[in-house]
């Protein structure tokens, strides 16, 4: 065995060319693979670090006007908590963001108030000290830690548990050290996990129990319950809520139920699953073309392996020696391969805009899951695409292969329908690939070009959080507001401030409840809900959002004077049709409170890119306000000196305020297409490699097939064969191939195009003119590929050719 794989390695070195070409082929292959499967093995494999997580539910609730799942209300979790007999526990945290001060410079982290029992249901165990206890879970103020906090902000205190932790002003006690979660599971930075869960900044208990959605729900299944038993449970509570709380906000909301590691990669499950699809098809045609090049490599070695044959050696030694050639090739392409995926992968997150969940820097195709891998595709690949070839070859003719004319011989009939086949399976993957290429870039820059409603140049934005102790009410927060927006106008380079309580595609706009105040008013569980936005004057042209209509919110517009809003064009043609929305009456929120319509804006895309919303309003900061402050300024000036400037006027105001994610609004965009982005990239690539493969294969195939009728092409042009009947005889039968995997490739491809409709925006799966170009660059790239060799074959001298023969 070991001087067969010896002189498989002389062979390749014999023929360096065909080496080469086989193993940068596989590589490319294998490359994608590994950098697609590494990051499959980040996002869905490595699991998530709980006690048997699929045994985890979380719990949602669905209002039937809305297209994504809700948080829980308070009394509803409440009610499944005390009415439930299919959890061991129950949990909920509740996501909020405050000001750490006390530990250098204040800086904002986002936390997580939770139910006492909520690492417990999860089945975390902490590193240091405990978690929290029942009676802890109202009124005290105690803080548990990730052990990356515990590192890199306190350094490592081995007397941490005890230590006071100030957050918001408010002095808490850690007693615990968990290890961090994972980003899909809490997103990024978060380290900081406190008691309080019932609590809503700038809610009163009241308004909070009415049926507000915040609260995070998880449950951990009993053994032997399943989770269609755990659904009917919650079905029947939430009929029970509903008829014990016909008034509440969510009284008429469905529930939704999904296990904790489907929940983290469900939006990523379909993106992905065309990605390996698309790397799959890659794979495959690169192993068809190099199993080709190595069927006509076994073929040119007949005399060889007659020779073989005739001195003893048997079938199976043949088929050793022929296959450990092709496992060494897919082996040295298996190691070029990691390395092309080890510089491919961390490049992904960044090209996505960071929108995946991967914790930053953490991307690597270096892993042992991921090695082991590769080692096994490559021996499957090498194994998969070897084996065929050696067969075929180790069946030649003793006699015939002995001969000298076995030398010039074409294969057999088997073969060569064989190699047509490997072409027209090249050919089809292709066209499947393009066509799904071309669909997400036609929809990608339908995306990147649609209007969000609002001019982001020169835009910059940044969040700053009000501690509830120093800013208990809005009128504190709406002077706060004014210092600061009076502060920042004053800078010179700032050419236009305001603030908010949210900004489009980047959060903070809240679901509120509405409906007319007129006619048949619908009780609240039956209102619609709309994105709204807290905004001070001048908002709107801070951010060029029209107004069409009516008038925009002035310095008269206060908590003691008459309530007004702010509605959508959408929103207006909606509840009005064509009458003037002027001075009508809207009833707001779960209060039902009276406000009238001033002005109609300008349609903004503020929930999603590719969402537009049937209904949006705004309300002035001073009649309604949150500890959440968004800061937008128009500034000529570098993102990272508007910064600087706005840091330093914050902390004039209040020292031991920190500022959130300041970034241009141009990142907040490049976020918003990250997914579509990064698809319509990535299998642009992928595309791409397999329409060169796939042209290579052709060309490779008809150039053999010219090589090898060298003899009979010679023989037509004696005989009278024009230059033109002999490039119409070597295109046509190197095109029939090709237009037969043309047409498998087309009808896979409206086959597939289910897979990636989700994907599209604007776009149909099935468009005719994309689908018509696909097949136009892979038949013309299949027409090059055979023209060339059809070329050199019109150039043959007969004489010489005959002479050879």
């Amino acid at each position: 065995m070991i001087t067969d794989f010896r002189f498989a390695i002389r062979q390749l070195l014999k023929s360096p060319g065909f080496t080469v070409l086989a193993v940068v082929t596989l590589a490319l292959g294998i490359g994608l693979n590994t950098a697609i499967f590494s990051l499959i093995n980040d996002l869905f494999l490595r699991g998530l670090p709980f006690r048997d997580p699929a045994r985890l539910l979380h719990v949602f609730c669905k209002f039937e006007d809305q297209r994504v799942e809700f948080p829980l209300s308070a009394p509803r979790f409440m009610h499944f908590r005390d009415g439930q007999t299919i959890f061991d526990g129950f949990a909920a945290e509740n996501g909020i963001a405050a000001t750490v001060t006390g530990l250098g410079d204040p800086f904002q982290v986002p936390i997580f108030e939770a139910t006492a029992n909520w690492f417990d249901v999860l089945g975390l165990r902490p590193i240091l000290g405990r978690t929290f206890l029942r009676e802890e879970e109202e009124g005290a103020d105690v803080a548990v830690i990730t052990d990356r906090f515990w590192k890199a902000r306190l350094g490592s205190d081995p007397n941490v548990i005890g230590r006071a932790l100030v957050l918001d002003g408010v002095s808490h006690t850690i007693v615990g050290v968990v290890p961090k979660m994972p980003v899909s599971w809490t997103g990024p930075n978060a380290d900081i996990w406190t008691t309080k869960p019932f609590v809503i900044p700038g809610f009163t208990y009241e308004r909070m129990m009415r049926g507000t959605a915040f609260l995070r729900a998880v449950g951990r299944l009993k053994p032997g319950v399943t989770v269609d038993q755990a659904r009917a449970a919650l079905q029947l509570l939430e009929k029970s809520y509903r008829a014990q709380y016909p008034e509440k906000i969510d009284a008429r909301s469905g529930t939704v139920v999904k296990t904790v590691p489907d929940d983290v990669t469900e939006n990523l499950r379909p993106g992905f699953a065309t990605l390996l699809a698309a790397v799959t098809f890659v794979l495959l045609i690169a192993c068809s073309n190099v199993a080709n090049l190595l069927l006509v490599r076994f073929s040119g070695r007949r005399r060889e392996i007659s020779l073989r044959i005739a001195l003893g050696a048997t079938r199976a030694s043949l088929l050793r020696l022929f296959v450990f050639e092709s496992v060494l090739i897919s082996l040295l392409a298996g190691i070029l391969g990691a390395t092309l995926a080890w510089q491919l992968v961390p490049l992904v997150p960044t090209l996505a805009a960071n929108f995946l969940p991967i914790e930053p820097g953490a991307a690597t195709a270096i892993s042992l899951p991921v090695l082991a891998f590769t080692i096994g595709l490559s021996l499957l690949t090498g194994l998969l695409m070897g084996l065929y070839p050696a067969l075929q070859s180790s069946r030649a003719d003793l006699v015939d292969g002995l001969k000298e004319g076995g030398r010039g011989s074409s294969g057999s009939v088997r073969q060569q329908r064989f190699r047509k086949f490997l072409v027209a399976a090249q050919v089809a993957l292709s066209v499947t690939l393009l066509a799904g290429a071309s669909l997400l870039i036609a929809s990608f820059l339908r995306l990147s070009h649609q209007d969000p409603g609002f001019k982001f140049d020169q835009l910059w934005t940044g969040v700053t959080v009000m501690p509830q102790a120093q800013y208990p009410d809005p009128p504190s927060r709406t002077r706060f507001a004014e210092q600061l927006t009076n502060a920042l106008r004053a800078t010179p380079g700032l050419q236009e401030v305001t603030i908010s309580s949210g900004l489009p595609l980047n959060g903070g706009f809240g679901a509120t409840l509405y409906t007319r105040a007129e006619g048949d008013i619908p009780p609240v569980a039956e209102r619609k809900s709309a994105p709204s936005n807290d905004i001070t004057p001048g908002w709107l042209r801070t951010l060029s959002i029209p107004l069409l209509m009516g008038r925009d919110f002035n310095e008269q517009d206060t908590a003691d004077h008459p309530n007004v809003v702010l509605i959508s064009a959408s929103g207006a043609k909606t509840m009005f049709g064509n009458e003037n929305p002027i001075g009508k009456t809207l009833l707001i929120t779960s209060a039902s409170v009276p406000v009238e319509i001033v002005g109609v804006v300008g349609d903004v895309r503020s929930v999603r890119l590719d969402q537009q919303n049937d209904m949006e309003f705004y309300r002035p900061f001073a009649q309604e306000n949150f500890p959440f402050l968004n800061i937008t300024v128009r500034s000529p000036l570098p993102p990272d000196s508007v910064t600087k400037l706005v840091e330093a006027r914050l902390k004039t105001i209040d020292p031991d305020l920190a500022l959130i994610l300041p970034e241009p609004v141009s990142e907040i965009m490049r976020q918003a297409l990250g997914q579509a982005k990064l698809m319509m990239v990535l299998l642009g690539v992928f595309a791409s490699v397999a329409l060169l493969l796939a042209t290579v294969g052709i060309y490779g195939a008809v150039a053999y097939t010219v090589e090898q009728r060298t003899g009979e092409i010679g023989v037509r042009m004696a005989l009278g064969a024009q230059t033109r009947d002999v490039l119409r005889l070597v295109v046509n039968q190197g095109m029939r191939p090709v237009v037969f995997g043309l047409v498998v490739g087309m009808a896979a491809a409206l086959a597939l195009g289910r897979l990636i409709a989700s994907q599209l925006y604007q776009t149909s799966a099935h468009n005719p003119l994309l689908l018509a170009a696909t097949m136009a660059i892979l038949g013309f790239a299949a027409l090059l590929a055979c023209l060339f060799p059809a070329r050199r074959a019109s150039l043959v001298n007969p004489i010489q050719a005959l002479r050879t023969e």
